[in-house]
């Protein structure tokens, strides 16, 4: 079945009598039963609930798993998965990753005595940073803010080689254009907030496996902390979902037409975008994804400039979030990776001139309008 009809399906083991089109809103913290023994399948909300399988029922289809789980955030998946592990445990990460990711795993660190390295994963030589008490690698490809890409498949043998767990976070691309479970991935990972949404207007996040075994620690650790993923915020990221391959398709493409403008701009000194035959990892992406995805980097001449133009824009907002319908420029160093020590922000080229565009659906146009004339006004 083609992606685009898969955002349109529906749970057949779902009981819907009255034929609604819209998945209802099961807005209830438990379930009656007719008897002992009689259950209906659903319990208690904290464990299941009608709206939420639907949504799992759908982005398990959209991502290839066996079992998809969701939660209350992406950052909740992210600490889920990371209850697999225990004291002296070793899990390798990408140097370049989401702030918050970044604070999570340090606080994780310290507490629970996890020991996590980082490397340059997309450059390959990661072999050295293998030990015999490693049990995981995790990444996002491409990487946040910086838009490295990793050759996943490459790295998954490596992983399997050794039987150590490859994790990747596929918010940036959604599974719509990348599907990391098929290039050998174990755990996919996703901020249901951003793309799979689309709208900014909820929370949400996704953890999604093919190992049954897996899958069956995942869900225990999954009712047991609690941290489901709400019936109506179940039924908006359905709704956006429904929009998923249209959204990414006019955003991607604008996200092109845009960087390629900003490459001709002056006062921009680097843009970093993987729909780039330049970018480094242009081919590696033309090989285990379906599209370039609609986030860009880009790095300005001064700090003075950054400040114009995150004052000046109209139709661009100045916003912390990616993967909606409309435009956001994000600036890393004091909002998603505020936390990142600035040894880390150095080594990664991260500095007060890099900007993020998350690109959205509006004419590219009228968003080219716009950053011009923030990019071109003197200072």
């Amino acid at each position: 079945m083609n992606i685009d009809t898969v955002c349109q399906t529906k749970d057949k083991n779902i009981a819907d009598e009255w034929g609604a089109l819209s998945v209802p809103i099961y807005q209830t913290a438990t379930f009656a039963h007719k008897g002992l023994g009689e259950s209906t399948g659903f319990d208690y909300t904290r464990m299941q609930n009608p709206t939420r399988q639907q949504l799992e029922y759908v982005v398990n289809k959209l991502e290839h798993g066996t079992e998809t789980m969701a939660f209350a955030s992406g950052m909740a998946s992210i600490t889920a998965v990371m209850e697999l592990f225990s004291t002296g445990d070793h899990i390798i990460m990408d140097s370049d990753l989401y702030g918050g990711s970044v604070r999570l795993f340090s606080m994780i660190g310290k507490s629970r005595e996890i020991d996590f390295c980082s490397g340059e994963l997309y450059k390959g030589d990661y072999e050295s940073l293998f030990t015999e008490r490693t049990k995981a690698v995790y990444l996002e490809t491409p990487t946040n803010p910086m838009m490295n890409v990793t050759d996943i498949e490459k790295l998954a043998k490596e992983t399997k080689k050794r039987g150590v767990l490859l994790i990747v976070d596929n918010t940036f691309l959604s599974p719509y254009n990348q599907n990391p479970l098929d290039l050998g991935a174990d755990i996919v990972i996703h901020s249901g907030t951003k793309f799979l949404g689309g709208h900014h207007d909820t929370i949400g996040g996704f953890v999604v496996v093919k190992d049954e075994t897996l899958a069956e620690k995942l869900r225990y650790i999954y009712k047991t902390t609690g941290a489901g993923l709400s019936p109506f915020d179940s039924w908006l990221i359905l709704r956006g979902i429904r929009t998923l391959s249209i959204r990414m398709e006019r955003a991607q493409r604008n996200a092109l037409e845009i960087a390629r403008f900003l490459q001709t701009n002056k006062h921009v000194k680097r843009v970093i975008y993987p729909g780039l035959k330049e970018h480094p990892g242009h081919e590696i992406m033309k090989r285990q994804s379906r599209g370039f995805g609609a986030i860009i980097t880009f790095e300005v001449d001064s700090k003075e400039r950054v400040e114009k133009i995150l004052k000046g824009t109209e139709l661009v907002y100045f916003a912390e979030s990616l993967g909606g319908t409309e435009t956001l420029i994000t600036y890393p160093i004091t909002q998603t990776h505020a936390d990142v020590p600035a040894e880390v922000l150095k080594r990664n080229n991260i500095n007060d001139r890099v900007l993020r565009l998350s690109v959205g659906i509006e004419d590219s146009k009228d968003l080219i309008n716009d950053l011009k004339n923030v990019l071109d006004c003197v200072l």
